[in-house]
């Protein structure tokens, strides 16, 4: 069993941003979702863990070593896609596989074929070795990143926003194959989308201006809510009147008109429905608090 423990971190910037505030966290196998808005400080956070920066306070321990002090000994387990990654013009994913491979440390040429072959086999890419990673598709270029992040066996895999700005085919693929990796090792998914860690995450935590202001198991969070988040269809003029009057914790249009969630507990007014909670409620009342 792997073990990540994230100790009173804080990371403020020399221009003066606080970026991380006082930020601590236990997490082990599995996939583990850390949700929040742009800007929350997940970036942040996870550039902190992968060794990138160093905080201003605090430490992080890893299968019980020091990594601010030892940051070669979480490399060396460690699997990293961050939110934007740059890639050689003109050569193929398997020569760039195999690159990357090398500067990992793997310096068999037996063991390196093995790994790349396997590894663009379980993305689903063999069939495109032969392709210039930069004329990959946005969703092909994601699982190329997670074949990149997977060399060498880590125990630690950190993906920052992997899903945005994929169609919701390659959406799906992406998260069944971060689904299967995660079973054996330590998987951070760092998202602002609800749904990634709704569907993939067996425990969370949700973040706002650097603090962790949320966490736990998805299914008991959203139980907390029970009898607690009701409905309404309104007209869309009437929504300013409803946010001054009660705790509105989201609002989307649904034909034309607005369906109101609101926090109480009782109902609040003649009209509004009991609904069952859902992981964008507990999302959005984390942030209202």
């Amino acid at each position: 069993m792997n073990t990540l423990q994230i100790n009173s971190l804080s990371k403020t910037y020399t221009n003066g941003v606080k970026a991380l505030d006082n930020v601590s966290l236990t997490i082990s196998n599995g996939m583990f979702g850390l949700l929040g808005p742009n800007g929350a400080g997940k970036s942040s956070l996870m550039r902190t863990i992968a060794t990138l920066q160093q905080p201003s306070f605090g430490s992080i321990i890893f299968n019980n070593t020091n990594t601010l002090k030892h940051p070669e000994e979480l490399r060396k387990y460690l699997g990293y896609l961050p939110q934007e990654f740059g890639v050689y013009p003109k050569i193929s994913a398997y020569q760039l596989l195999d690159h990357l491979a090398v500067l990992k440390g793997i310096l068999s040429k037996t063991e390196r074929k093995t790994q790349v072959e396997a590894l663009l086999a379980q993305t689903n890419l063999y069939q495109h070795r032969k392709k210039a990673v930069a004329t990959f598709s946005g969703g092909m270029r994601q699982r190329f990143g997670i074949a990149q992040a997977l060399l060498g066996n880590p125990k630690l895999v950190i993906v920052d926003e992997p899903t945005a700005g994929l169609d919701p085919e390659e959406r799906n693929r992406f998260l069944n194959l971060l689904s299967e990796i995660g079973e054996h090792i330590i998987v951070i998914l760092s998202t602002h989308i609800v749904e990634d860690v709704k569907d993939l995450c067996s425990n969370m935590a949700i973040m706002n201006q650097g603090n962790i202001i949320e966490q736990g198991v998805p299914s008991e969070l959203t139980a907390q809510l029970k009898g607690r988040v009701w409905y309404k269809i309104i007209q869309k003029d009437d929504l300013v009147h409803y946010q001054s009057d009660l705790k509105v914790i989201s609002s989307r249009l649904f034909s034309g008109k607005t369906m109101l969630h609101v926090l109480a507990e009782d109902k609040p007014e003649a009209g509004f429905e009991e609904i069952n909670p859902g992981l964008e409620d507990v999302y959005f009342s984390a942030l209202q608090a």
